[in-house]
Parts: C-alpha cells; structure tokens; sequence
C-alpha cells in the first residue's frame, strides 16, 4: 500500500511563463486528480504579472483548461483552489513581494518546500542568494534548476557554485525532462530486468547507436534565444547525451539513487574527446532554409518572423547537429554513437536505435541485421526487427518484422507525462532521474572543445531544406562507413 502524499509548497518562479503554462500546471493537474498530492499542498507562482490570486485562477483556467482533459470539474475547482500569485521583480528594490511569500509560508517550515527556477539560468544565482536572504530556505527545502545549466563549463561551474552556496547538493534537481519519459525508464528495465540483452549488449554484437531528436517546428517568436543557444547547447549537451548514457551504463549495483548516477558519469567521462580537426570530421551542424514542411510552405530560419533582424549571431548559429561519439572501455570500443538532432525535419520523432551486427554467415538471400528501436516520442514503445519468413511455398523470402510493445495499447491507464513523474520525485525527495553537480559537468567538458572550434572558425553552418532530414554532411557522416540513418517515419 502506497504512503499519503506530504504536504508542499511548491513555489514556481516564472510562473506564468510558457513552461509553467503547457507543461508544469498540467503536470500538477494530473497529479492532483490522480489524488497524488496531498489537501494541504499549495501551487505559489512568482512572476512580475501584477495578478492577485483570483487574476492568475483565471489565467490558468482560460490558458489550461482547454489542454487537459477536465472530467470532473469539482478536480478542477479543487485544482484551481491550491493556485496562488505573488508579483515579485528579482533585483529590483521592491521587497513587499519577497515579504508576502514569507508571510504565506510562515507556520510550514516542516513541509516540503520546493523552489522551481522555470527562468533563464542566469538568475538562478540571484533567485537563491534572496531566497536566503528572506528567510525562505529550510532543511526541508529543495530547489529545481531548468535546463540549459549555463553555456558552456564555465558558467555551468559558476551556475552550481551559486546555488550551491545557499542549498546543499542534495537538495538540488538538475531536471531533464527526457529522463521522466515511459520508455527511457523501460530502457532500464529492459536492460537490468531481463537476462536475454545483456549478453549482446556490448561492441561483439552491437554495429553502432543511433539517437534522434528531430522537431517539426522551427523557432518563430524565438530566434533571439536560439541565437545564443543553438541545437547543441540546446538539445546535445543534456537530453541526447543523457540518453547515450542509459544506452551505455554498465549495471548499477542496486536500484539506487546515486549507483545509477554513478554509472552515468563513467560514461560521460569514457567519450573519447573531439578536439581540434577532429571536429570537422565527426560533426556536422546546419541550418534550415525555407522549405515544404508540413504540407505548406516555411521560411527559412533567417527568415522566421521574431520582430527584430538577424544578427551576426543568426548566420552562425546551428538548428541543426549531429555527432559521431565512441565511448572508450571494453564493453563499447570501437562502437559509433551517432547523435542527431534538428529543427523543421520531415517528421517529430525522438528515438533510440540500436543496430545490431549481421550474422556471421548468411544461408539466406536477402537477410538483414536486427535492430532494436526505442520510440520516446510521438508513441512511446519498444520495437525489436527481427527476420522472418514470408509466407508462401518456393523460394524462401525474408521480410524483417517488428515484435512490438505500445504503451498505449498494451496497458489500459494512462500514459503519464514526464513531468509529472519529474514533479512527484521532487515531492517523494527521489533524484534518481535528475542529474548531479559531476554529471552535468562532465557532459559540458566534452561540448566545449566542439562548440570552442565552430566558433573559432566562425564558418557558417551548412543549409537543408525545411523539411528535409537535414544538411548532406550528416548523410556523409554515417556514409563514410556504409551506414545510414534510421529514417523510418512514425505512425
């Protein structure tokens, strides 16, 4: 039988913002009607908005309502109940904000108390040094940090000396919200659970990985981010390498919070380095060009309405990335991990591909090598491609077949969202899916030497189409060595 739910406060900083708005408050939605959070536990959100209580219910219910299915409207009531407002300005003058939040939490330093930094990482810093110097931070506090955790291993360093002056280590959540997701979660069971994979799971059977993160959109209303950002910092550095490192882990001891996180920062610290010429080798970045994508007609990046001009920065920065990695111990030498993401592709698709070896000796026509795909998005599931015969007399025919696992179709509740399994571990006090202070910055020591000789050389990035699968250099990537991309489109 499970435990009650704790009381919390949860405190959002930048609470009215587009993160909070279509992903966290639906979040905690779900887990409010799944009757995971507790009567007393209340939603606090800060912004420089200037709404009362009643303003920001009303955003909510006119913003949220809509995006989440609302079955029973005595939830939602109850939902909107626990939703408070306090207008603050960080570094401004203006204390009477930070005071009304330490008086709406006074009497409840025993609760769980979680501070969720939904803002640019620069302020993370200041956010918590007036945390602190409110009052505001107890024992029984945490605090969540959204990515990106800096620009580079310097600011991440800076970012973490900050916030770790005012709370400990163990009161930190570096969330990654790809770590929250059904099949990323199965991929540890299916790897540490079941006795079949583990003995191909290394570089005698396995060919090379693939992982994808490709998006449909592009970047209209954001290009003044992304131009100090780019797919690598954006989308490389944390999600994609976070997910090599599930591929590549060598099992943990125990089911355990910091043996797993161990496991993971082996790996990050076995990539081989890409230093130098290496960088042009084995990595490509590009940038969409106006293109078909969707059925209609795009603009290129450049070209993306953001109401300010492109910059010098616009004609440097990459939409579009890809990386062949070799993690260097015995279970994987040898072993390419190509790492692939973009923007305006021809489908939305976030997958893992393992491709496994051809049999040694084919008595067949027509066989080819198994592959394992793990689909974390639009339809998470597991997919194993295995030869089979087609059905008929004469001449034997192959056809390779999927043996699939739907999480939708094979289990009747609901699939959660990764925030939600993401929120519920801050509150249950679990950091088992959020990285450590190590882990994040052995993933920026390996980015830098990349992102240090694309803008030493300042060369612009290589143009693809909108809607196509990107620049050539990343076909050529793979084709160096007879491979491709898995390009085969969700359903």
């Amino acid at each position: 039988m499970s435990e009650p739910p704790q009381s919390a406060d949860l405190i959002v900083f930048g609470g009215t913002g587009d993160l909070s708005m279509r992903k966290l408050l639906p979040a905690l939605y779900h887990c409010d009607r799944d009757g995971r959070l507790s009567p007393e536990t209340r939603i606090i959100a800060m912004s420089r908005g200037g709404l009362d209580d009643a303003d920001f219910r009303g955003k909510v219910d006119a913003q949220v309502r809509g995006a989440v299915p609302v079955d029973d409207l005595n939830v939602w009531e109850r939902f909107l109940g626990r939703l408070h407002h306090v207008s603050v300005d960080i570094g401004g003058e203006d204390t009477v904000g930070w005071e009304r939040l330490a008086a709406m939490l006074a009497g409840h330093e025993q609760r769980t108390r979680v501070f969720y930094l939904a803002s640019p990482p620069m302020t993370f810093g200041p956010f918590c040094r007036q945390l602190e110097r409110a009052g505001l931070v107890t024992p029984a506090s945490r605090v969540v940090l959204e990515k990106p955790l800096g620009r580079d291993l310097a600011s991440a360093r800076r970012i973490n000396d900050e916030v770790g002056a005012i709370f400990d280590e163990r009161q930190i959540y570096r969330i990654d919200h790809y770590l929250g997701k059904e099949t990323v979660q199965n991929l540890l069971v299916l790897r540490f659970a079941n006795v079949f994979l583990e003995p191909v799971w290394n570089s005698l059977w396995i060919d090379h990985v693939q992982i994808t993160a490709a998006e449909t959109v592009g970047t209209p209303g954001r290009r003044g981010y992304y131009d100090h950002a780019g797919a690598l910092r954006d989308m490389v550095q944390n999600h994609l390498l976070q997910l090599l490192c599930l591929v590549a882990m060598e099992p943990p001891s125990r089911n355990d919070r910091e043996a797993i996180r161990d496991e993971k920062v082996k790996v990050l610290q076995a990539l081989r380095p890409i230093v130098g010429g290496e960088v042009d080798r084995f990595t490509v970045r590009g940038q969409y060009t106006a293109g078909e994508a969707g059925g209609e007609r795009v603009p290129g990046y450049l070209d993306e309405p953001d109401g300010t001009a492109p910059t010098e920065a616009s004609h440097r920065v990459e939409t579009f990335a890809a990386i062949r990695a070799e993690v260097k111990n015995w279970r994987w030498a040898g072993v390419p991990f190509y790492l692939r993401t973009g923007k305006r592709m021809p489908y939305r698709c976030s997958e893992i591909v393992v491709q496994f070896k051809d049999v040694p000796h084919s008595i067949f026509p027509g066989s080819a090598p198994n592959r394992l795909v793990l689909r974390l998005q639009p339809s998470e599931g597991i997919q194993l491609h295995i030869m089979a015969k087609e059905p008929g007399a004469g001449e034997v025919a192959l056809k390779p077949v999927p043996l699939g696992l739907s999480f939708a179709e094979t289990f009747t509740t609901r699939v959660p969202e990764a925030y939600e399994r993401l929120l519920m571990d801050v509150l249950t006090g679990n950091p088992t899916l959020f990285m450590r202070r190590d882990e994040v910055e052995a993933a920026w020591r390996w980015i830098d030497p990349i992102l240090g000789e694309w803008e030493a050389h300042g060369t612009p990035p290589e143009p693809y189409p909108a809607g196509s699968s990107g620049p050539a250099g990343a076909h050529e990537l793979l084709g160096r060595s007879g491979r491709t991309w898995h390009e085969e489109s969700p359903r």
